[in-house]
């Protein structure tokens, strides 16, 4: 009699759905045609964050949730993102971008008072460990976690599209300095590359990525808008779409 082969355990469940920066063959298209829509419906160059979260996750075909963290906002399977847009006068020869990644507050986390007065890179490692603490909470739910990121031109013709995993930070790493404008600077300490700003005003914790010298670039034709009147035609409107009345009537 045969025997029955034993079940092993795979790592397939824990694979992305596609390698880190290799899109899938359509995406490109399909952004670029949602670009195309955006600006004939818009009649103007006007893309929100959560306009692109949306846009991606139809271009990946993933599940669009909004979420309070803003680092899992897209869904597929395994694997979550965040996305930011940033603009860019030639995303083509862009080599980094600033990403505001959220408000991390030592003094709300902490309870603590900040100013310039106080050690940098104590103050530093409270914010790597809010951020820290940010994405554990997210990777406990996802085993992949990644940022996607597009840079765009001012009349959104051209731009450029790369994805990074979303990290923990190691603080023993990066050494901090309070700048001329009392904004904190996070420096690699290995590269001596600028990382991080964290500005006690608001909190506001940007990182700095380099832009993948492989990203994909994407240039679409400027389309003419659409025409207001002709689109409510096509739609068949009239006044009684519309009812009018009294909140106390």
């Amino acid at each position: 009699m045969a025997k029955n082969k034993p079940k092993l355990r795979t790592v397939e469940k824990s694979l992305p759905p596609f390698p880190l920066n290799e899109f899938p063959k359509n995406f490109p298209f399909i952004l670029g045609k949602e670009l195309v829509y955006l600006l004939a419906s818009k009649g103007k160059a006007i893309l929100e964050g959560s306009e692109f979260e949306a846009i991606f996750a139809t271009c990946i075909g993933a599940e669009w949730k909004p979420s309070n963290v803003g680092l899992d906002d897209i869904i597929l399977g395994n694997t979550a993102w965040g996305a930011k847009t940033v603009k860019a006068t030639k995303p083509v020869t862009q080599k980094k971008v600033r990403l505001i990644s959220g408000r991390n507050s030592p003094v709300y986390s902490f309870g603590e008072t900040i100013d310039t007065q106080h050690d940098p890179n104590a103050v530093g490692q409270s914010v790597l460990e809010i951020w820290n603490e940010r994405v554990s909470a997210v990777r406990e739910k996802f085993q992949n976690l990644r940022t996607v990121v597009l840079v765009k031109s001012n009349d959104l013709t051209e731009v450029v599209v790369f994805e990074f995993d979303t990290i923990r930070y190691d603080p023993e790493l990066f050494a901090w300095e309070w700048n001329k404008n009392d904004n904190l600077v996070g420096i690699e300490k290995s590269t001596t590359e600028h990382r991080f700003t964290w500005q006690p005003h608001g909190s506001q914790f940007t990182i700095i990525e380099e832009i993948p010298e492989d990203s994909l670039l994407i240039k679409i034709k400027e389309p003419e808008p659409l025409n207001k009147e002709d689109v409510l035609t096509a739609l068949g409107f009239d006044k009684s779409w519309i009812s009018v009345t009294k909140r106390n009537g």
